[in-house]
C-alpha cells in the first residue's frame, strides 16, 4: 500500500553524471530509467486485499499546509502537497481514515484532498484542466461531519455522473472552512447540476446555503492576477 514516503523513493532518479558517457550509454541509462519508472508505477497500483470490498476506483489521500501571507513565488504548491496514501477497497479506506486527524481539529491554513488515483489535486492536471468545482463555505464546527459525508458519498458513487468526479477537498481556514468537489467537464451543465443537487442531499444543506461553481480556468486566471500583484508589490 502506498504511503507518504513513496514520493521520496525516486528523488535521485536521473541524477547521473553523464559527462563521460557515450550516446549509447546515455540511451541505455534512459531505457533503464523508463523501465524503472514503469515498474515503480506498477508497484504503486494498490489492489483490494483478499476478501475486501473493492471500490469502483482507486483513490489517494493528500495533505497540504502553507503559511498565509508568504509570496507565492517563494513556495511551490506542487512541492507543498504531500501524498498520504492510496487505497482500493472499503477496508483500506477505513484503515487510513481512522488514523487521520479530523478537519475540525486541524489548525491554520491546511487542506485534505481525496482524488482518484492518478489525478493530482491541481487545476493543471489533465483530468482537471477542463473542469471546475462546487464550493461550499462552512461556519466553524461543521467541516468534519460534512467532509466525512462528502467523501463517503463520493466513494459510494452516489453522484451518479459516470467518470466525471475527480476528487474532493476540505480547506481549513481561520474564519471559515471550505469544502469542494471537482469534476472533469465544467461545460456539462446537466452534470454540474446533478452534482449540486446530490451535494445538497448528502450534506443535508439548508435551502438557503450558498453554493458557487467555479471553473479551474477562472481559478487559474484569478491566481495569476493575484500572483502578478504580489510580485509587483513585493498562493494559492
Amino acid at each position: 500500500m502506498n504511503n507518504k514516503f513513496d514520493a521520496l523513493k525516486d528523488d535521485d532518479s536521473g541524477d547521473h553524471d553523464q559527462d563521460q558517457s557515450s550516446p549509447k550509454d546515455i540511451e541505455k541509462v534512459k531505457i533503464e530509467e523508463d523501465e524503472k519508472e514503469l515498474n515503480t508505477s506498477k508497484k504503486k497500483m494498490v489492489v483490494p486485499g483478499a476478501g475486501e470490498h473493492p471500490l469502483q476506483y482507486n483513490y489517494t489521500f493528500w495533505y497540504s499546509r502553507r503559511t498565509p501571507g508568504r509570496p507565492a513565488s517563494t513556495q511551490s504548491y506542487e512541492q507543498n502537497i504531500k501524498q498520504i496514501g492510496s487505497f482500493a477497497s472499503v477496508e483500506q479506506f477505513w484503515r487510513f481514515y481512522s488514523h487521520m486527524i479530523r478537519p475540525g481539529d486541524l489548525t491554520g491554513h491546511s487542506d485534505f484532498h481525496l482524488f482518484k488515483e492518478g489525478i493530482k489535486p491541481m487545476w493543471e492536471d489533465d483530468a482537471n484542466k477542463m473542469g471546475g468545482k462546487w464550493i461550499i463555505r462552512l461556519r466553524k464546527g461543521l467541516a468534519s461531519r460534512c467532509w466525512e459525508n462528502l467523501i463517503l458519498a463520493m466513494l459510494g458513487e452516489q453522484f451518479m455522473v459516470g467518470e466525471e468526479i475527480c476528487g474532493a477537498v476540505v480547506s481549513v481556514r481561520f474564519q471559515e472552512d471550505i469544502i469542494s468537489i471537482w469534476n472533469k467537464t465544467a461545460s456539462d451543465q446537466a452534470t454540474t447540476a446533478r452534482i449540486r443537487d446530490t451535494l445538497r442531499r448528502v450534506l443535508n444543506l439548508p435551502p438557503n446555503t450558498i453554493m458557487e461553481y467555479k471553473t479551474h480556468t477562472d481559478s487559474i486566471k484569478a491566481w495569476e492576477d493575484f500572483h502578478g500583484l504580489v510580485n509587483a508589490s513585493g498562493g494559492r
